[in-house]
């Protein structure tokens, strides 16, 4: 499919019914973590712990956003997005997992979806985002088999309260961080720094999504679209020689979470101790992780790029890959990288959405891409972010440049709306295109809103035409 049109090559103009959002989660930003009967998660436990985050930060007041539905929806509506993605905080609607609805929680999120509404701004609701509630950790959480089909509960309780009204669910946020940070490395709630676990963690997740999806076609609104969001990255060898480590690094980081989805099985890994243990897998959990989705999201930020170690010691723009010492991990010097330490490759943007397509038909969005900056406000009450721009620029050409190639991508949600609580970074990183002072909690958008904003109003980009 062409979009252009015969328009003048240096304005790229992106299709009618493209959406131009943002995303945030509910932890990283409501906060009112101890209001109106929410219970207690993962995230909020973790926190405690000492060294867990930076300086010990927490999610308790975050962006307030629980308290500024309005000015939010406002700033969303002032930039002329007509898409948003929030998370659903597990809870906030059921406190301990399971049995009682907390109807404050529900009133919270009808609030929030009517408000989008009434703006022209279509809801995309994800079920779960990382905020385990801590009485279901207490079971086992996600080495608990049974924490599988309580999310699938909790999804037809969303499905049937809310998805009247929202355009899409994402069952599950990024599998890979659940299962690895969480369960495998442990620098995520719940801190658990154990291969196998890890490995557990992974199949109970991917069930789960496929429980949920079912849960949710099964709701007496269940033809609302529903799909899942992964996070893929871009593997790129720098030598032959590390050719195939780069094909398992593939599997490891992208395979593990897309094929139990589009082809029903896991992919031939190498390092045995990432895949499920062989007993953690039952009966027709494979076709239950392939339940047919609607859409797939994909939330890219960065690309892995390695080269054989040799005999030698690793270098400045090198470091060590988890689990192949035969290779490193490779930063060169001339890629920019943004406040995570994370490199900026557009290319890698659509060398992934080619591969998603080539696996699946099915509409595929962006459901995060984003830096972060070290945003500051400067003595005129501007934040010139520069640098957002320019990777904001980069990264949707990207998407127009693979709409023209035929794939089915049909919207784009920045990441993040608001600086938030970026997980263990705590306040450290600024993420978004609206600058929050966690003080006043005083919104200012930046130079990266404005120029998004115009993208969203004309639904075209303009670049520097070739000299």
């Amino acid at each position: 499919m062409t979009v252009d049109s015969g328009q003048p090559k240096n304005n790229l103009y992106f299709p009618d019914d493209f959406l131009f959002g943002t995303a945030t989660a509910a932890y990283q930003t409501e906060g009112a973590v101890s209001e109106d009967g929410r219970g207690i998660s993962i995230w909020d436990t973790f926190c405690l712990k000492p060294g867990k985050t930076y300086r010990g930060d927490n999610g308790d007041i975050a962006c307030d956003s629980y308290h500024r539905i309005d000015e939010d929806l406002d700033l969303l509506n002032n930039l002329n997005l007509n898409a948003y993605r929030f998370s659903l905080a597990w809870p906030r609607i059921l406190p301990n997992g399971t049995g009682s609805i907390n109807q404050k929680g529900i009133d919270h999120y009808n609030r929030l979806i009517d408000g989008l509404l009434e703006r022209g701004i279509a809801p995309a609701a994800t079920i779960y985002h990382w905020d385990l509630p801590q009485a279901l950790e207490d079971k086992g959480g996600w080495l608990n088999r049974d924490t599988a089909q309580y999310l699938a509960d909790y999804a037809a309780i969303c499905a049937d309260v809310f998805g009247d009204r929202v355009d899409r669910f994402v069952t599950i946020n990024e599998p890979q961080i659940v299962a690895k940070l969480g369960y495998r490395v442990g620098i995520h709630a719940p801190g658990v720094a154990d291969p196998i676990k890890g490995g557990i963690a992974t199949h109970h997740v991917m069930l789960a999504h496929g429980l949920a999806t079912q849960a949710i076609k099964a709701s007496k609104n269940g033809s609302v679209p529903v799909g899942i969001t992964v996070d893929l990255t871009d593997v790129v060898s720098l030598d032959p020689k590390s050719d195939e480590e780069g094909i398992q690094i593939d599997r490891e980081v992208n395979g593990l979470y897309l094929e139990p989805v589009l082809l029903g099985k896991y992919p031939e890994i190498n390092q045995i101790e990432m895949l499920p243990p062989d007993h953690v897998i039952l009966g027709n959990d494979m076709e239950i992780t392939s339940t047919e989705i609607d859409f797939i999201g994909i939330n890219y930020y960065q690309p892995h790029i390695i080269r054989p170690l040799g005999n030698r010691e690793i270098r400045f723009d090198e470091y060590e890959y988890y689990g192949h010492p035969t290779i490193v991990g490779v930063k060169p010097p001339e890629m920019p990288l943004t406040d995570m330490g994370w490199l900026v490759d557009a290319g890698g943007l659509e060398r992934v959405l080619k591969k998603v397509d080539s696996m699946t038909k099915k509409p595929i969005y962006i459901t995060e891409n984003g830096c972060a900056v070290s945003d500051y406000v400067d003595p005129t009450g501007a934040i010139h972010d520069n640098e957002r721009i320019s990777y904001l620029q980069d990264h949707l050409v990207a998407c127009w440049r693979s709409i023209n190639q035929g794939i089915n991508l049909k919207g784009y949600y920045h990441w993040s709306l608001l600086d938030n609580f970026e997980w263990a970074a705590g306040y450290s990183k600024r993420f978004g295109i609206v600058y929050v002072d966690f003080l006043t909690q005083k919104r200012i958008p930046k130079d990266s809103a404005l120029f998004y904003s115009e993208v969203a109003k004309s639904k075209m980009i303009t670049v520097n035409p070739p000299k």
